[in-house]
C-alpha cells in the first residue's frame, strides 16, 4: 500500500513491518540556509527563508554543516537498514553542506557504495556582480552496500535518460540508414561493432540542465503548492524511471509538498512517505486526494 506518516524518518522506519524495505530512496534534506523556512498558503505570502511576509513555518533549517551531518547521519544508518538489496539512495544538497554529508556517506555506505553524482542547474538563483555565484545543486548517489553494486537498477535505455546528439556529431557521423530509413553510425570496440541511432539520442551525463525549477519557468507553476524548495516533478521523474522499475517502492521520508509520491504513483510505483512537518504532511495528503492517488494516512508513528 501507499503510505503517508508523520514523523521523524528515523521513527517511521522503525515503525513500519518487518517485510517493509525501499527499492529506491530520495532524500531531500534542509541545506543548511541558517534559518526558518516558509510556506506560501495565501495570496500576498512569500515562500522560502523567513520575512515578514512570509507565510508559517515549514521547517527550520538553522543547522551549519556539522549539525547537519550530526542531525541525517542516524537517519540515514535507519533508512539504510530499510533498503533492499541493491537499492539506490539518492541524497540531494547543495554548496553549504554537500562536503560534509559525502565524507559522512561514504563512512556509512563505504566508499565503494558511491555511485556518483547528479549535478542539477535548475536555471534560477542569483548571478551578483561581484565574486562566484553557485546556481547548481547536487545529488549524491549510493548504493545500499559496495559488494552489491552489480544488481543496481539504471535504465539507462530509458527515453528519459537520453538526450539530443549535437548538430556537428549528427553532420560527421551519422551518415547511414538502415532498411528502414534510421541514421544510424556504427563504431567497433575491442572487434565487436556496435550501432547507434541519431533518433534514440546519447546518453544523459551527469549533469543535468534540461530540468528548470518551479520558479525558473512559468508553466511550471501549475505545479505550484507553496512549500519552499519544492522540487518539479520532472526531476523526480527521472531519477524514478531511472533507479527502480514498476512495482518498486519508493520512498521519501523528508517528503515535503509531496513530489516524490505523487510520481512515484503514477509511474506505476508503491512509495513511503514521511515528514517531520505537520504543514507538509497536510499538503501532501491533499495533493495525494487531488490527483486521486489512494495512500493511507497515519497522524503519528504509533501506527504498529
Amino acid at each position: 500500500m501507499n503510505l503517508l506518516a508523520h514523523g521523524d524518518a528515523a521513527d517511521v522506519c522503525a515503525a513500519l513491518a518487518p517485510d517493509v524495505s525501499f527499492d529506491l530512496v530520495y532524500l531531500d534534506p534542509p541545506y543548511g540556509v541558517g534559518t526558518s523556512m516558509t510556506a506560501r498558503t495565501a495570496p500576498g505570502q512569500t515562500r522560502g527563508k523567513k520575512q515578514a511576509s512570509g507565510g508559517p513555518v515549514a521547517y527550520e533549517d538553522r543547522y551549519d554543516p556539522e549539525s547537519l551531518v550530526a542531525m541525517l547521519l542516524p537517519r540515514l544508518e535507519v533508512i539504510r537498514g530499510r533498503m533492499s538489496r541493491g537499492a539506490t539512495i539518492y541524497v540531494h544538497l547543495d554548496h553549504r553542506t554537500v562536503h560534509e554529508v559525502k565524507v559522512a556517506c561514504d563512512r556509512l555506505f563505504g566508499r565503494g557504495a558511491f555511485l556518483g553524482e547528479v549535478i542539477w542547474t535548475p536555471g534560477n538563483g542569483s548571478r551578483g556582480a561581484r565574486g562566484f555565484t553557485v546556481t547548481h545543486q547536487t545529488l549524491l548517489l549510493y548504493v545500499r552496500d559496495p559488494r552489491e553494486r552489480r544488481e543496481v537498477v539504471y535504465n539507462a535505455s530509458d527515453p528519459i535518460l537520453r538526450e539530443p546528439y549535437a548538430a556537428t556529431s549528427l553532420e560527421m557521423h551519422f551518415r547511414h540508414l538502415d532498411e528502414t530509413g534510421r541514421l544510424y553510425r556504427e563504431r567497433v570496440v575491442n572487434g565487436r561493432t556496435y550501432r547507434y541511432y541519431a533518433d534514440e539520442g546519447r546518453r544523459l551525463g551527469s549533469v543535468w540542465t534540461d530540468v528548470p525549477a518551479m520558479v525558473a519557468n512559468t508553466p511550471l507553476r501549475v505545479e505550484g503548492t507553496g512549500y519552499p524548495t519544492q522540487k518539479p516533478e520532472r526531476l523526480l521523474e527521472r531519477i524514478i524511471r531511472a533507479s527502480s522499475r514498476e512495482g518498486a517502492t519508493v520512498a521519501d521520508l523528508m517528503c515535503g509538498s509531496g513530489t516524490t509520491l505523487v510520481v512515484a504513483a503514477k509511474l506505476g510505483r508503491r512509495f513511503v512517505g514521511g515528514d517531520v512537518s505537520h504543514l507538509a504532511v497536510d499538503l501532501s495528503a491533499r495533493r495525494l486526494t487531488s490527483e486521486k492517488i489512494p495512500f493511507v494516512r497515519e497522524s503519528d508513528v504509533s501506527f504498529t
